[in-house]
């Protein structure tokens, strides 16, 4: 069953999304060369504290730690080791959520480390792009795969491949809510959108087969060829005003 969201609860929510957004963009300062994906962890972590509030996957279904790193061909929910160090020519997958007063918030992005080959920079700017395909089309009246069907289109268009195995969310008062947004589809198809929703659109594109694997770790996510993955994600609300992004930094937060 879909929540639809009054005004205040989205109020509540675009300021929990700006704190998120606010501990996101110095962890993604923090990736480098050399650093361990642990370090970016304990990081995050250390984060969450000063701005009062929690980790929202540390602890969820199980998962260890404050924020999933996935590198390279690693698609999604990889778990921060303190071997596993960042190498230059990687790309980093950052997905991080936190939780505070009831509500959840959950963004991600995936970030090139030092010199990144040709194709992988494309990967990662096409995926980046259908998120704001996909949001471009969250708006009242449409329906749902209107939204998958953007980001198909235009990662296909490009090239690579979305994944089929994890898709997108509602989001509020829990982590994942109805409905469940894929990243493929038709268009015209789905239920209707409302004012009052929110959803967490996150493209997880491929440079290859859109087919994953899970590691023996039960968690992370690879791609069944070997060949790369990129992510991106925003919280976004649907109003009667058009779509509204919010995980995006607020001044006070900069």
């Amino acid at each position: 069953m879909v929540e639809l969201k009054s005004e205040l609860e989205i109020e509540k929510l675009a300021e929990l999304g700006s704190v998120t957004a606010a501990i996101f963009d110095k962890v993604v300062d923090f990736v480098e060369a050399g650093v361990s994906t642990k370090d970016i962890d304990d990081y995050a972590y250390e984060l969450c504290m000063k701005y009062g509030v929690k980790p929202a996957f540390k602890g969820y279904r199980g998962y260890p730690a404050s924020i999933c790193i996935s590198i390279n061909d690693e698609v999604v929910h990889g778990i921060p080791k303190k071997d596993r160090l960042i190498k230059d020519g990687d790309i980093v997958s950052l997905d991080f959520g936190t939780y505070k007063d009831g509500f959840y918030s959950d963004m991600a992005v995936t970030v090139p480390v030092g010199v990144v080959s040709e194709v992988n920079i494309r990967l990662i700017n096409a995926t980046r792009e259908a998120l704001y395909k996909g949001i471009e089309k969250a708006v009242v009246g449409n329906r749902l795969q209107d939204i998958s069907y953007a980001v198909q289109k235009h990662v296909e268009k490009n090239g690579f491949s979305v994944v089929r195995a994890f898709v997108g969310h509602g989001i509020g008062r829990s982590l994942h809510e109805d409905p469940q947004v894929p990243n493929f589809g038709n268009p015209g198809c789905g239920i209707r959108l409302k004012a009052g929703m929110v959803l967490a659109i996150e493209p997880m594109v491929n440079a290859g087969t859109y087919e994953v694997k899970i590691k023996e770790d039960g968690w992370t996510a690879v791609t069944a060829d070997g060949k790369m993955s990129a992510h991106f994600e925003h919280t976004v609300a649907i109003t009667n005003n058009g779509p509204r992004i919010l995980t995006e930094v607020k001044e006070a937060y900069a």
